[in-house]
């Protein structure tokens, strides 16, 4: 007998995703008509998939000292102009990796858009904890050279699905970001996460945070890479856009180049989740704090 409460199911149906696993250049006309084709293509699929999800830095190159160059306004540029077309063309959610926005005071944000069928943007995340790491012998970043962090949690309501969290890169290493999205009364069903760890932290850290993250929240976690660039140079993708389960199985990975990546978020796995192993009922607040204050997030301004 479970003892767990009874609740309302977080995901009221499956949902059949796509990842986009592409390269993405210095030409950023090429790099918007190569994401129409990829999803052209991944929206050809029967059955048809439900939503689209990009990886991060997929109009640009992933380069401090390029952001500027390729940064544009929301919702105005012609990067969100598209993405809101080919939701709408193909009828599916988009989530658009992100992309370097240009705000109206000039700064520039790591910002990823949320689209519906409809083609109106229904979320709007910046990511909020900047890349800057310096491993000896590894690798030295420094995004806070030129772009700023955002100052919101981002959980909202994927149509009639349910609620999902969404955070670009970085923030997975985080737990605070997905505990407010997994909490009542949230309760969202899966955290989506554009991003592009390294051939230095990914193989150190990309499944087991993704795999982490799942089992701590009970949630499906959602990864999408670029694909490695190793014939361009510069900054290398570790690939392997990736699917967890709320029990920490993966389901889907992608390898290193350019592809799609299928897979189907179940909605009788959270329930057999957090029934068998509850913790995401038993939490003890009395005894640890309520470390991310009432659980619920301040959505961004769209």
């Amino acid at each position: 007998m479970s003892i767990a409460p009874v609740l309302k199911a977080p995901l009221s149906k499956s949902l059949r995703i796509a990842l986009i696993q592409l390269k993405a250049g210095a030409d950023k006309l090429a790099n918007l008509a190569k994401v129409t084709k990829f999803i052209e293509d991944a929206t050809s699929r029967t059955p048809k998939v439900d939503l689209v999800m990009l990886p991060e830095c997929f109009n640009s190159p992933y380069a401090v000292d390029q952001f500027a160059n390729y940064a544009e306004s929301i919702p105005k540029g012609e990067t969100t102009e598209l993405l809101s077309s080919l939701a709408k063309k193909h009828g599916v959610f988009i989530i658009g990796g992100s992309i370097p926005e240009l705000s109206p005071d000039r700064k520039i944000y790591n910002t990823s858009l949320t689209f519906n069928p409809e083609g109106k943007i229904i979320a709007k995340h910046r990511k909020a904890h900047l890349f800057d790491i310096d491993i000896p012998n590894g690798i030295t970043f420094q995004e806070s050279l030129t772009l700023t962090g955002g100052d919101k949690a981002t959980v909202f309501k994927l149509g009639e699905y349910g609620n999902v969290g969404l955070g670009i890169c970085y923030d997975i290493r985080f737990p605070e970001l997905a505990s407010i999205a997994s909490r009542s009364p949230n309760n969202a069903f899966a955290m989506f996460y554009p991003g592009a760890f390294n051939t230095t932290t990914g193989p150190l850290h990309w499944h087991l945070l993704a795999r982490a993250r799942a089992v701590d929240n009970e949630t499906f976690v959602v990864l999408c890479s670029p694909a490695r660039d190793v014939e361009g140079g510069g900054y290398q993708a570790y690939g392997h856009s990736l699917v967890v389960d709320p029990l920490g199985n993966i389901i889907a990975e992608a390898g290193e180049g350019e592809e799609i990546l299928y897979a189907e978020l179940d909605e009788s796995l959270l329930p057999k989740a957090r029934e068998g192993i509850p913790v995401h009922y038993q939490r003890r607040f009395d005894i640890y704090g309520d470390f991310v204050g009432d659980g619920t997030a301040k959505v961004s301004d769209i």
